[in-house]
Order: C-alpha cells, then structure tokens, then sequence
C-alpha cells in the first residue's frame, strides 16, 4: 500500500509577529491585553514553561467527501494537501486564515459504530463580521446549533456542528465601549 501526498501549492512560511512588534500596533483597547500576554510569555520562556505557537486539530470522520464538501462548501475552508492511498481520498489538510485543520477517513478498524465529536468543542476566533459568517453559512445550506450571540465575556458568537458531531463555536471580540 503506497501512501501519496498531493499538494495544491507550496504554503508560504507563517510569519509570526514579535511581542514587541505586536505591541506597537496594538490599539489603545487591546494595549493592556498584548501587555499582560507579553509579561506572561517572558515568564514562561524565564520559567521553561510549556508553549505552543499553533495548533492543528485532526478529525477523524465517517465520510471525507461529505466532511470535505462542508468544510470547503459551508464554512469556506480553503483546501490544501491531500492524502491517497492506492488512489482513494485518505485525509485532506484544511485551512481557513493562518489555522489548519485536518480530516482524515475512518479506517474501521475500532468499529463502524464508533461515536465521532462527542465531547470535542473547538473555539475559533475571526476578525470577521458574525453575522455574515452565519448568513453565508446559511445560504450555502449550513445550519447552526447558535445563532449569533453576544456573550457576557465579550464575543459574539456562533456554533454549528459538523457532519461527524464535531462542534464549532466560532467568535470575535466585541468592541468595548468607552
């Protein structure tokens, strides 16, 4: 069984911003916020705490091309390597912005019964309007688990299940008001 790994374009580096730098175009609001983060990052590189600089989730599903068809067509994932094994669709990389996610099919071998996305939540954050998110959502024939909604600690945000029960709550930061 050869395993083949297809890539659509090569991905550019992700370049990450340096405290320093994030702090000088961080508005008056968010200052006090890339302060505190700062502070906590250098305790943690002085401490050798542990930190992460991304990460990928990978979700194993029953049908990768009705999960591939929702992530790319409902939510508007762009997609990007794919993975073959003697010409059949094994698992795909999926990317939306600078996160990725991954999906890969099911191989049986726990069971054709087994329960997908039971207690899995996954937070998201954009910089994007909620509410256009939730309205493309729709009309390409998404539904969601929670309209928008503003919360106390300051998102509005939405949720949606994914064909497996994979649970997505997607939010962006409200504007506080001064």
């Amino acid at each position: 069984m050869a395993t083949k790994k297809t890539s659509k374009a090569k991905k550019p580096a992700v370049k990450t911003k340096s405290a320093k730098s994030a702090k000088s175009v961080a508005k008056p609001a968010a200052k006090k916020a890339a302060k505190k983060s700062a502070a906590k990052t250098a305790s943690a590189k002085k401490d050798g705490g542990f930190r992460l600089l991304s990460a990928s989730p990978s979700f194993t599903v029953n049908d990768i091309g009705k999960s591939l068809a929702w992530y790319r067509d409902v939510l508007g994932f762009k997609v990007g390597d794919r993975w073959e094994m003697d010409g059949v669709l094994r698992g795909v990389e999926l990317s939306a912005g600078d996160v990725l996610f991954m999906i890969g099919q099911d191989d049986w071998q726990k069971g054709r019964d087994r329960i997908k996305g039971v207690g899995v939540r996954l937070y998201c954050e954009t910089d994007q309007d909620i509410d256009k998110i939730a309205a493309r959502i729709k009309a390409a024939g998404g539904t969601l688990a929670q309209e928008p909604t503003d919360q106390s600690w300051g998102y509005r945000e939405i949720s949606l299940d994914d064909p497996d029960g994979y649970k997505l709550t997607i939010g962006k930061a409200l504007k506080k008001k001064r």
